[in-house]
């Protein structure tokens, strides 16, 4: 059986990294993980090709040599994914779609021959013993939410390492936490599930076997969801993999209740982790308490950002406008607190409401949606209906993005982090694209960029006062860069409606 898999293209977002990478000459920012875990479990006998449309196109010489073609991707690549499906339904192909785009919004995909839906542990041997009998069904699901102890190691054989910026590895899935807009729960359950830590060893050897020696971001909704694990077990087996290689920073996504805990942290940067993505949402207590968010509640925000910065992790931060209890006020709130904390790469957008969450039921009962959510929060587009007059909305959103993006405000927010952040333990070994995207940098920031006076002067404050920090202040003045041009082009757009559903 000759097995085509498909990974659809992502549009320009505050993940994608797209303008960023150009100065590192790669294509992706991140390998489909899911799908390369999802190779590992198909069957030995059959040949199989990647496709991830971020790195390269698919031709009709992949589609002319596949027998089966196994789609998965994320809900923010539903369009490109549409596409996908009617050139290999065109071509005659039976098509198998899978992953989170597929689980959340299955009717919305009535020409896919098989749904393999959830988590593929439980879902996909069913799917594949109906397929060897001659009789798959059109949709596999379950509510099961298996151990991850027989997880395979990825197939990373099956891509170019040279063309992305980062690798990925999972270790855990779940959150302990509810908060109403968020689907993580609904679609992976309440109590975390980890692998062992002698698993994660074995796919960090075999990344590091084949070559790479980059970041790697642990893709975990809430990497310290079971932290007595962490400190018992997988952050030693880290720390220990660390010593005698390259360095290989680690990243991932907290939430904000690690601030609490500085062992942990000690221990997380001693393992070489020096970046966390934390959902801040709003500095609101009206607004956490609407939407559940219990663990950000009662404490100091600001405090907690910069006890972990100053603990040696750069905080990214998630942010939101357009809860019920959000006043005018709302938008130069989450300005200041952005600026004050020192959290560069801050992403902000409209409440959205994604299928499976508390709050897509609350507002369907409510009539107040609008199809469903594109996936992306960086535009004007949002499935819900505000309680606030939409246009005041969007008008406060663009006031956002403009005392936080542009130039001036932005450079401000990076020399602030600059001052807070302790250097990391652990750091990446110097690499030609390092070299190429400095240089890059210089003519593209330095020259002919609007920000040349900030870029310099941010430059020479670096070298003057946290030197060892340079390289880092060059990287952040590069993803200005990025988030500037995400956040201009998707508000230019005139749609005020939900993405296409």
């Amino acid at each position: 059986m000759k097995a085509l898999l498909i990974y659809p293209e992502f549009p320009a977002t505050y993940w994608s990294f797209k303008y960023a990478l150009r100065f590192l000459g790669k294509r992706s920012a991140f390998p489909p993980l899911g799908l390369l875990t999802v190779a590992a479990m198909l069957p030995a006998s059959w040949d199989l090709r990647l496709v991830d449309m971020n790195v390269r196109r698919l031709s009709h010489r992949d589609l002319e040599w596949a027998e089966l073609v196994l789609i998965g991707g994320m809900v923010v690549q539903k369009r490109s994914a549409r596409q996908v499906i009617a050139r290999v339904r065109a071509a005659g192909i039976p098509v198998v779609g899978g992953g989170p785009l597929f689980t959340c919004e299955p009717e919305s995909f009535p020409e896919v021959d098989h749904l393999v839906l959830n988590e593929a542990e439980v879902t996909l041997p069913r799917f594949l013993e109906d397929w060897e009998a001659g009789k798959p069904q059109e949709r596999y699901e379950s509510r099961a939410f298996p151990s991850l102890d027989k997880t395979p190691l990825p197939r990373w054989d099956l891509i170019a390492m040279r063309h992305y910026s980062s690798m990925c590895l999972q270790f855990s899935r779940g959150c302990p936490f509810d908060c109403e807009f968020c689907n993580v729960t609904a679609l992976f359950g309440h109590r975390p599930r980890v692998k062992t830590a002698s698993q994660v060893v074995a796919e960090l050897d075999a990344i590091y076997e084949a070559g790479w020696r980059g970041s790697i971001f642990f893709v975990d909704d809430n990497f310290i969801g079971n932290k007595r694990y962490l400190r018992a077990d997988l952050l030693p087996a880290l720390a220990s993999w660390q010593r005698g290689r390259h360095g290989i920073p680690f990243y991932t996504e907290a939430s904000i209740n690690l601030a609490d805990d500085t062992a942990l942290m000690d221990a997380m940067v001693g393992a070489g982790f020096d970046t966390v993505f934390v959902g801040i949402e709003t500095p609101s207590a009206e607004g956490l308490a609407e939407c559940n968010k219990g663990q950000n509640r009662n404490r100091d925000l600001l405090e907690c950002v910069r006890t972990i910065q100053r603990a040696g992790l750069q905080v990214q931060g998630g942010f939101i406008v357009g809860f019920d209890s959000d006043g005018p006020d709302i938008f130069q709130r989450q300005i200041d607190f952005i600026q004050q904390s020192g959290i560069v790469m801050a992403m902000v957008g409209l409440l959205q409401a994604p299928v499976g969450t508390r709050l897509y039921a609350r507002l369907q009962q409510e009539n107040r949606l609008r199809g469903f959510s594109g996936g992306d929060n960086t535009g004007l587009a949002t499935n819900v209906v505000p309680r606030m007059n939409l246009r005041t909305l969007q008008e406060g959103y663009r006031r956002i993005f403009d005392n936080i993006y542009q130039p001036k405000p932005y450079y401000a927010r990076v020399k602030r982090f600059l001052c807070e952040y302790r250097r990391p333990e652990i750091r990446q070994s110097f690499q030609l694209a390092h070299f190429r995207a400095f240089l890059r940098s210089l003519v593209r920031l330095g020259i002919l960029g609007r920000e040349r006076f900030q870029f310099w002067r941010l430059l020479g404050w670096t070298l003057l006062r946290r030197k060892q920090l340079l390289p880092l202040a060059v990287t952040l003045a590069i993803l200005g860069f990025h988030f500037r041009k995400v956040y201009e082009t998707q508000l230019s757009r005139s749609s005020t409606g939900a993405e296409e559903q």
